[in-house]
């Protein structure tokens, strides 16, 4: 298969509307009846064939209008405007499900492209907060929520979910703000989630 030669290794972070945590990684309906998520990935080592990916940065805002496994998502991408055009180009390959892997079963959730925009985006993991800024359409920052004895309240093997094979730290956002793509979202203290992420094309 053309393209199968790629692998990404990293940190994601996500942040949604929902109620902590999230009821839609357990394969349950949404807090809220739908879904507005922002979802980023830094990419601390990678490469598609022989497109170096390393240091680069991809987030998608999503929206499911419902139960997320029964209905169509609508999904905006934001690029690392850092990244050369062959280096965009492997990013969305990979992240579009082309190049298949875990990416293909998310986007196999897609039903509709908003578009996909170039920006700078700036992704901070420091202790237990994670933050994203993309240009002038997005800030979020997300804090673990803390758990017995100060420990990390984590969600494992969980059955849908951004990066399966690591316990995912569940957290509460601090803010979420989004204005781009017809979304305008303006959140605080909801679910946020982070973990380090490997893909692979197998």
């Amino acid at each position: 298969m053309a393209g199968n030669d790629w692998k990404l290794d990293g940190s994601y972070f996500e942040s949604c509307n929902c109620e902590a945590a999230c009821p839609c990684v357990f394969m349950s309906a949404p807090s809220e009846g739908e879904c507005t998520a922002l979802v980023a990935w830094h990419i601390d080592k990678g490469h598609y064939q022989n497109v170096k990916l390393d240091g680069l940065n991809i987030a998608f805002a999503i929206h499911s209008p419902g139960h997320m496994l029964e209905v169509k998502w609508s999904v905006a991408a934001f690029i690392d405007e850092k990244a050369s055009e062959d280096q965009k180009n492997a990013l969305l390959a990979i992240f579009s499900g082309q190049a298949g892997g875990h990416p293909a079963a998310i986007a196999s959730f897609v039903g509709n492209i908003l578009g996909v925009k170039s920006v700078k985006i700036d992704f901070h993991a420091d202790g237990k907060t994670r933050s994203l800024r993309l240009g002038d359409s997005a800030d979020v920052e997300i804090e673990a929520i803390s758990g017995q004895g100060g420990a990390d309240v984590t969600v494992t093997n969980m059955p849908f979910c951004v990066a399966p094979g690591y316990p995912a730290v569940t957290a509460k956002s601090k803010h979420l703000n989004l204005k781009e793509f017809g979304f305008n979202w303006h959140l605080t203290n909801k679910n946020g989630f982070y973990s380090p992420f490997s893909y692979s094309a197998s």
